[in-house]
């Protein structure tokens, strides 16, 4: 009997050796992150003609998974895509403009954020009829399949725009200039990068509307891995890195980064 129960233990342990390893893998244990970031976004999340990826979320995305110890490689994601990325393992971190709500919260785990901003508007140089976001009242705004901002603008700030969906930014402008749209409002980063690529004279309002914290999203679970990412933005903001990023994407946007600290976290739960 004894030696029944010695065999019966012995067992027990060896299959239970494992059981600490039977959920997903903490980005803490990993070599190699997998970094999800958007490929459309001039100066955020773009893909270059040779292929690769670069911006501030890919640069932010480097210096995270540095700071962690890690090599990162990086994959594109579109808006839509953002929380499957995030939930099916195929990317550790997501880096793409992805805008920390209490709905996103519940299927997605956030650290950061690691940018706060505003949303903002942008319209053709020449038209001055739009100042604020109650101007946007029965004007035609583009809504990019998989982000909220502007159903933000109807929902949120009561104003009775016509949303007009269409797959991604770069429609959304070739649709402004076409006389399409009357404006696109969204992350003030996002109209910003947009400004810059094309360089046809678009003008930011500078409205700066319903705030925007911009996290990084990961698997559910992983509170040991998100508060190492919350460590590293925090590193991020004391050494300077984060200002100097700001700048090299941004400073000839006229968006005012004269102040830039480091955000205040939304927990890891």
């Amino acid at each position: 009997m004894k030696r029944l129960l010695a065999v019966a233990l012995t067992l027990a342990a060896l299959l239970c050796a494992g059981c600490a390893g039977d959920g997903p893998e903490s980005v803490v244990d990993k070599d190699r992150l997998v970094i999800a970031v958007r490929p459309d976004l001039p100066s955020i999340g773009f893909r270059r003609p040779d292929g690769k990826l670069e911006g501030f979320d890919v640069d932010v995305g480097r210096y995270i998974a540095r700071k962690l110890g890690k090599q990162a490689t990086f994959v594109p994601v579109l808006a839509a895509e953002r929380e499957r990325a995030a939930t099916s393992g195929r990317a550790d971190l997501v880096l793409a403009t992805y805008s920390i709500t209490m709905d996103r919260k519940q299927h997605v785990l956030f650290a950061g954020p690691y940018h706060v901003s505003y949303q903002d508007i942008l319209v053709r140089r020449d038209d001055t009829s739009i100042r604020n976001v109650r101007d946007l009242k029965g004007r035609r705004i583009c809504e990019v399949q998989g982000s909220n901002a502007a159903q933000r603008v109807v929902d949120e700030r009561g104003v009775a725009a016509r949303v007009v969906p269409v797959r991604d930014y770069a429609a959304c402008l070739a649709a402004l200039k076409a006389d399409e749209l009357d404006a696109i409002t969204t992350n003030e980063v996002i109209l910003a990068g947009l400004a810059i690529q094309d360089g046809s004279g678009l003008r930011l309002v500078n409205a700066q509307f319903n705030e925007q914290r911009t996290g990084v999203g990961m698997r559910k679970g992983d509170v040991e891995g998100c508060e190492a990412v919350n460590r590293a933005i925090t590193a991020m903001y004391q050494d300077g890195t984060a200002a100097a990023l700001l700048k090299r994407w941004f400073g000839r946007s006229g968006l005012d980064l004269s102040t830039v600290a480091v955000p205040q976290f939304e927990g890891c739960f």
